[in-house]
């Protein structure tokens, strides 16, 4: 039985610390070079972690942005809809914030890292993947991708 509580008492204590919520004065003091690099991804990291199911795409536009298009593998969560929707992400995987420039993403990422998120802004914009996403590297992409969902 003490077995049982103590496991159980250390289970709560690790889930607590991979969730930790930092203050934005915490993270910001903290920031550095290593932080910068590990705050950014590119199409092309983010397709091959797609297609190993290891990252979530959360599209952070309006609704009605995302509906004239978006890429398949995205959930859409708008930004300001964010604070009270996040916890609909998998913890378990990469979180990826998108929009077609970086600017929405970013204020998404660092939000979502101060709740604790692993998180990523991606670096050259859903414009970026579009174009990344063309011809063979599509096709490609989506095969593998599909082979995910299954």
């Amino acid at each position: 039985m003490k077995k049982t509580v103590l496991l159980l008492l250390g289970s709560c204590i690790t889930l607590f610390a991979e969730t930790q919520v930092l203050s934005h004065e915490s993270y910001l003091s903290a920031f550095d070079y290593e932080e910068r690099k590990e705050m950014k991804i590119n199409s092309v990291e983010l397709t091959v972690m797609l297609e190993e199911g290891t990252a979530q795409l959360v599209d952070i536009r309006f609704k009605e942005e995302y509906e004239a298009w978006h890429m398949p593998a995205s959930i859409n969560i708008p930004l300001n809809e964010l604070p009270k929707r996040y916890h609909e992400l998998d913890r378990s995987k990469l979180i990826v914030t998108a929009c077609p420039h970086k600017d929405r993403a970013i204020m998404a990422r660092t939000f979502l890292k101060l709740k604790g998120y692993n998180t990523r802004y991606l670096v050259d914009g859903l414009i970026g993947l579009a174009e990344f996403l063309r011809g063979d590297n599509a096709k490609e992409f989506i095969q593998e991708y599909q082979k995910t969902k299954q």
